[in-house]
């Protein structure tokens, strides 16, 4: 199996076209599940690849990918090898209504799946609740905009949502430019990926980064990580604990603090 987090957490950053394409090729050549985790899909907050003003978009799920020129009986054509899953735990921030969503077209999946799904249903008060609000539209006299009537309440919240995440992101992004914090430029999620290897304890002499163990990395990134935290009441996660293989880089969930 081929897990992608697309949009990707911890980086913050969708994978190009091309390159989910390639992972698809790849995958149906060889006989390997392809699963495309698209739970960020909705919090894409530059909408455009490269600074924002070029053709071409940052986000194209896989399934819009794998579909293309493969509908057959009805589905999306996506075949026997590729999969989604996706939930309204970050995009609408309802991670307590425990509600996701599985989609393949392979009959070998979704038969267990379904009899799986009779022992965890959703109760009747939860699916009417999210009917109701994928279905809604904006209620009239709020500050959405014009023709709030025929606007869906999902379009105009994904819409705000975005520009607040940018918002955020731009800020923390300015504050590691100004202090020469080397990051990733976020285009989705709500977290940027940073590189604190200057700031990491000095290695032995005797030492170097090729021939450190894993022990002395995790060790060395545990001592900054501790040192953020107490010292500077900064709380990042650790990259090494979302199997990154080189010590020092941190994630920064910008979303969680308050305008204050």
């Amino acid at each position: 199996v081929l897990l992608l987090s697309h949009p990707n957490n911890p980086l913050g950053i969708c994978y190009p076209p091309e390159v989910v394409a390639e992972c698809i090729e790849w995958c149906r050549e060889n006989d390997v599940h392809l699963i495309s985790d698209e739970i960020y899909a909705g919090s894409v907050y530059r909408q455009k690849r490269g600074d924002g003003d070029g053709e071409d978009d940052t986000f194209v799920s896989a399934m819009s990918l794998a579909s293309s020129g493969h509908e057959a009986d009805g589905g999306l054509g996506l075949g026997p090898y590729i999969h989604l899953v996706y939930a309204l735990s970050k995009d609408f921030a309802l991670s307590g209504l425990r509600v996701g969503v599985a989609y393949t077209e392979n009959e070998e999946i979704l038969v267990p799946m379904q009899k799986l799904n009779d022992l965890c249903q959703i109760s009747s008060q939860t699916q009417l609740l999210v009917e109701r609000m994928l279905s809604a539209n904006v209620v009239a006299g709020s500050s959405s905009g014009d023709n709030n009537n025929n606007k869906k309440f999902v379009d105009a919240y994904l819409s705000s949502n975005r520009q607040n995440i940018q918002t955020r992101c731009d800020k923390l992004q300015s504050c590691l430019n100004n202090v020469n914090i080397p990051h990733l430029r976020a285009d989705s999620g709500l977290f940027v990926w940073m590189d604190f290897r200057e700031f990491l304890p000095s290695l032995p002499e005797s030492i170097t980064e090729e021939t450190e163990s894993l022990p002395s990395k995790e060790q060395r990134e545990r001592g900054l990580y501790l040192k953020l935290m107490k010292e500077y009441g900064l709380l990042f996660t650790p990259g090494m604990s979302m199997r990154n293989e080189r010590p020092g880089f941190f994630r920064c969930v910008f979303t969680a603090a308050s305008e204050e």
